[in-house]
């Protein structure tokens, strides 16, 4: 890679004529774009999961229902903390010329809070199937739709990096 004397960078295959802080700009777009549709679900999800302990229901639930609860609960505040942490940051930040950095703390954030709302999903699919039937196959069900989960999120998009890595 090269540049062309006006501070952008040129290389073979490089597919974009863009400077670092032009570059940084659009990586922040995308993700903040990304981060909406994370965030939307996540906050939705924890508000929900909120107002499961003042139902009348609640107090039915078994011991291991109340730990399920409590530990989706927590898993849904980090996740929550983590996909709202980008935003934060960029606000903290802003005006620092750090923008390339910023992009990849706010990226690793990203990261973190979709494993966490990974689990989150998880947890909450097992305390309602937990609820709504208490069958040995539960489990396997939670354990199933985990595993299309990290298909989704994580297998193919890994999966198609590694095979157009040299595109």
């Amino acid at each position: 890679m090269s540049s062309d004397g006006a501070g952008r960078r040129t290389g073979p295959g490089d597919g974009r004529d863009e400077t670092e802080d032009e570059r940084a700009d659009r990586k922040w777009s995308e993700l903040i774009q990304e981060v909406r549709v994370a965030q939307t679900g996540v906050q939705i999800l924890f508000g929900f999961l909120l107002t499961v302990v003042f139902t009348p229901r609640y107090e039915d639930l078994g011991t291991t229902d109340h730990t399920i609860y409590i530990v989706t609960v927590v898993l849904g505040a980090c996740a929550t903390g983590a996909l709202i942490g980008p935003v934060s940051f960029h606000r903290i930040v802003s005006g620092r010329r750090i923008k390339p950095q910023a992009v990849r703390w706010a990226s690793r954030l990203t990261l973190v809070g979709l494993v966490l709302l990974l689990l989150t999903m998880a947890s909450a699919l097992l305390l309602v199937l937990r609820a709504a039937t208490h069958d040995d196959y539960v489990p396997w069900l939670v354990v199933g739709v985990l595993c299309w989960y990290v298909v989704c999120w994580y297998g193919l998009p890994y999966w198609a990096r590694f095979r157009h890595r040299g595109d």
